[in-house]
């Protein structure tokens, strides 16, 4: 049995999950999710206790069996707290600004770069740090990839975008001192 789909998820107050045949909804305070229910996977409700139940043993559904609950766990918990990420732009000249929904940096390119936020995400701007916020896992995750894959940090300066605490291994550079 998988280790992370056998164990259940409990359901806080203030949090309604109501479980479709081929969907689960989570809604709380800070807004509402949905999943759609993968095949060979059973979604049930008791109390305030959701567990999850695979059909067979067949690899196929150990592996849905682990990531409908996964899924699921990350949906109440966005509802609840919600999830953020924070990115550090770095470099001589590299500037973030925040205009309504658009992000306005210049990052060492001829022209100006606009990234547009999708809807349900918010960000902040403090300095040269960046804070992506919201309640879906998933799109959190994927908006701080797409910013940052618009200037990777590169190895012998370490200009570029990256996560806080992200590690940058730099190259000495053509005369193999270390400086």
């Amino acid at each position: 049995m998988s280790r992370v789909g056998k164990s259940p998820i409990t359901v806080p107050s203030g949090v309604n999950v109501t479980i479709e045949p081929s969907l689960v909804t989570v809604e709380g305070a800070k807004g509402k999710l949905s999943q759609a229910t993968l095949p060979g996977v059973t979604v049930s409700q008791a109390d305030n206790v959701v567990t999850i139940a695979r059909d067979n043993d067949e690899p196929v559904n150990r592996a849905r069996h682990g990531l409908t609950r996964a899924l699921i766990n990350n949906m109440v918990v966005g509802v609840i707290s919600g999830f953020s990420k924070k990115l550090v732009v770095t470099g001589v000249g590299f500037r973030v600004a925040l205009a309504g929904q658009d992000l306005k940096m210049q990052l060492g390119f001829s022209h100006e770069v606009v990234y547009r936020l999708p809807q349900g995400i918010q960000a902040t701007v403090e300095q040269n740090t960046i804070t992506i916020s919201g309640i879906d896992k998933q799109q959190v995750g994927q908006v701080a990839a797409e910013i940052r894959a618009l200037k990777k940090p590169e190895p012998y300066k370490g200009k570029g975008i990256t996560y806080e605490g992200e590690r940058i291994i730099r190259k000495s550079g053509k005369s193999g001192k270390e400086k």
